[in-house]
């Protein structure tokens, strides 16, 4: 009888289905600067397709390095920080890394000073940074980490490596698409301004209103919950001026949409919505969200391959902005006529 593991993959296998030798796998695996691009990705895709895992152990001592990244997230409850986790956890799995995470959250005892500290305690060879707010990014900037930093943020940064949606673009094609529709006063309900997601969806939304001449007014901020939408759309007593509504997550426009049904207000005859993030119920409710999706499992990839070109030495990848897609459903439509 076999013993236990008899059937798992090894790196000979994986050599021979990538067509190299098993010196080339074991220099791909161990991070050597001096190996070609396509290469790499062949032996890359026959360690995926056989499930190969190295002894970690054992290259951790041959590279003095952990292949362990650490994670700091500002939350834990909101879709985009949660999908963009998983998604880093996935990618640097496949790429035969694991990742420690640490939760900050705004009022709690722990200091990203502490944060990083802990993380750094355990080995990490990078450091990535999720749904930051403005503050955590000043701390950080005082913390000498040692070890390559990555922060998920819209705007690159002198300090730091950056991956990102293109949140400026993705707000973009919502405004587009609801002036395609032929709207003109579009309000914009706002995640919070100390997250950078939100602030930059909001000073995009402005530049991009302001291009196609529409209504210039203010703003409602709220907290990324679906109960304040809900909370926000029940004390509309009648119908307001504007004629869509760009919400900046959609746990918000799902609020959104539920209270103005409770007030009597039809969407989108009476006012179209449009969220931002393509959650999986955003095409179950009714009527179904439109919505501008993120491509999170695109988003960990490409923070895994600049954290690893990072940590192994090599050149940074170039392209870091994931492009965002417009997801048109039922819930935006042509402006009410005056009068209604």
């Amino acid at each position: 009888m076999a013993g236990p593991g008899a059937d798992k993959p090894n790196i000979r296998q994986v050599a021979q289905l990538a067509g190299v030798s098993h010196m080339t796998v074991s220099r791909v695996l161990n991070g050597h600067p001096h190996i070609r691009e396509a290469t790499r990705v062949r032996v890359e895709e026959a360690i995926e397709a056989l499930g190969y895992r190295p002894n970690m152990t054992a290259r951790a001592l041959a590279t003095q390095r952990s292949r362990r990244i650490g994670v700091l997230v500002e939350s834990s409850v909101e879709f985009g920080p949660t999908s963009t986790v998983r998604a880093v956890e996935s990618a640097a799995r496949a790429s035969g890394y694991v990742v420690s995470s640490v939760l900050l959250r705004a009022g709690e005892e722990i200091t990203p000073q502490e944060a990083v500290d802990h993380l750094v305690a355990q080995g990490v060879d990078a450091l990535c940074v999720v749904a930051p707010r403005s503050s955590s990014i000043a701390a950080l900037r005082r913390i000498d980490v040692g070890v390559p930093v990555l922060v998920v943020k819209p705007d690159d940064d002198p300090t730091f490596l950056t991956v990102t949606v293109d949140q400026q673009a993705g707000t973009a094609l919502a405004v587009d698409h609801l002036v395609s529709l032929g709207h003109r006063d579009v309000l914009h309900l706002a995640g919070p301004l100390d997250w950078l997601d939100a602030r930059t969806r909001e000073r995009s939304f402005h530049a991009r209103a302001k291009s196609w001449g529409l209504r210039e007014r203010p703003i409602v901020v709220g907290d990324w919950t679906a109960d304040f939408a809900y909370d926000f759309a029940r004390g509309i007593r009648e119908l307001p001026d504007y004629t869509a509504v760009f919400v900046a997550n959609d746990d918000m426009a799902v609020g959104l949409v539920h209270g103005l049904h409770d007030r009597g207000f039809s969407v989108p005859d009476d006012l179209s919505v449009v969220g931002f993030d393509d959650i999986p119920l955003a095409r179950h409710v009714i009527p179904p969200l439109t919505t501008v999706r993120q491509n999170f499992h695109a988003l960990g990839v490409s923070v895994v391959d600049v954290l690893r070109a990072a940590i192994e030495e090599r050149t940074i990848p170039t392209v870091t902005r994931i492009p965002a897609e417009l997801v048109a459903r039922a819930s935006s439509g042509p402006p009410r006529k005056a009068g209604r």
